[in-house]
């Protein structure tokens, strides 16, 4: 098939660029590079069934001949996301829009969206399923990226409605593994970062708030069996793995995975809005999609460490 990828020289579009190609499909990789990194696509570039096009979601496109898109482009670090808000905003609400009119100047094509764990705010359920409307400050310094996820969605829908474009909604939960910037501010990169540099682990707040953390494999794994389910199911659904942490034993867990390092744990005021859990409930996608994380994490942190050794040592 011939795919689009946008945000494919992302953290999560490149492992999925990768993992396309490995299956002899066309892949066309769209990314203004605004937070994608060249380097994460270095090793796709020699295929000839790999194409780079340097382009901005939030214009039209004109690209011909796609059988699937894969809607992935956004800022989605806080530090990234509120670095230019506005612009955030137009990327999940108008790149939205016209990835779902590309799709059907292609005969209305599947469209899988990226969306996020985030649309659940700071939950008031525990944990969360896709039932759950989420509880969200629209007004916030995070709205930029939760709020425009949530129009994301509701875009989908409503083109799923008016002209039955077949969308597949994902909620994807916190993410890692290799290829992710080691300045991205999140806490799995910061805080392995940080240790192998021997500096401060810092911990917003008192450290009691919780993530669940899932490899970056199972996640694509999750994203493909979406797009390729022969049901018609369209979600949402979450994907994330249902082990959750503090983010106090989270540094516990990184400090005893790199033993030589001399970091102390160090707190900090916790940003606004921090959502203070965070935990899927997954039953849908085994369900319906036959999904469930298999990689555990000390398994992932340790190929994550490994690959950030290779980065900043």
């Amino acid at each position: 098939m011939k795919i689009l990828v946008t945000g494919g020289a992302g953290f999560l579009g490149s492992h999925l660029c990768k993992r396309l190609l490995d299956e002899n499909n066309e892949v066309l990789c769209v990314d203004n590079f605004f937070t994608g990194r060249r380097q994460n696509i270095a090793d796709l570039l020699g295929d000839s069934n790999f194409q780079v096009i340097e382009e901005d979601i939030t214009a039209p496109m004109e690209i011909n001949g796609l059988d699937r898109i894969y809607n992935l482009a956004c800022p989605a670090s806080p530090p990234a996301y509120q670095k230019d808000p506005v612009f955030t905003w137009r990327t999940s609400v108008l790149g939205m829009n016209n990835i779902l009119e590309l799709s059907r100047k292609n005969g209305n094509i599947p469209v899988l969206q990226a969306s996020t764990s985030e649309v659940y705010g700071d939950p008031l359920e525990h944990p969360q399923k896709e039932s759950y409307w989420g509880n969200v400050n629209p007004c916030g310094i995070r709205s930029c990226y939760d709020e425009g996820k949530r129009a994301a969605e509701t875009i989908c829908m409503d083109f799923f409605r008016k002209y039955q474009t077949p969308i597949r909604l994902i909620r994807i939960f916190n993410t890692y593994g290799p290829n992710m910037d080691p300045n991205d501010g999140r806490v799995v990169s910061s805080f392995i970062v940080e240790a192998l540099t021997n500096r401060e682990i810092t911990i917003y707040g008192d450290g009691t708030q919780t993530r669940s953390f899932q490899y970056v494999s199972d996640l694509i794994e999750g994203m493909t069996l979406m797009m390729e389910n022969k049901d018609g199911f369209i979600g949402p659904v979450n994907i994330g793995n249902p082990d959750e942490f503090t983010m106090k034993e989270l540094a516990r867990v990184v400090l005893e995975m790199i033993p030589e390092s001399t970091s102390k744990t160090a707190f900090r005021p916790i940003p606004g809005d921090d959502p203070k859990v965070r935990r899927p409930n997954i039953s849908l996608a085994e369900k319906s999609l036959g999904w469930k994380p298999k990689v555990a994490l000390r398994e992932g942190l340790a190929k994550t460490i490994e690959y950030f050794r290779g980065q900043v040592l």
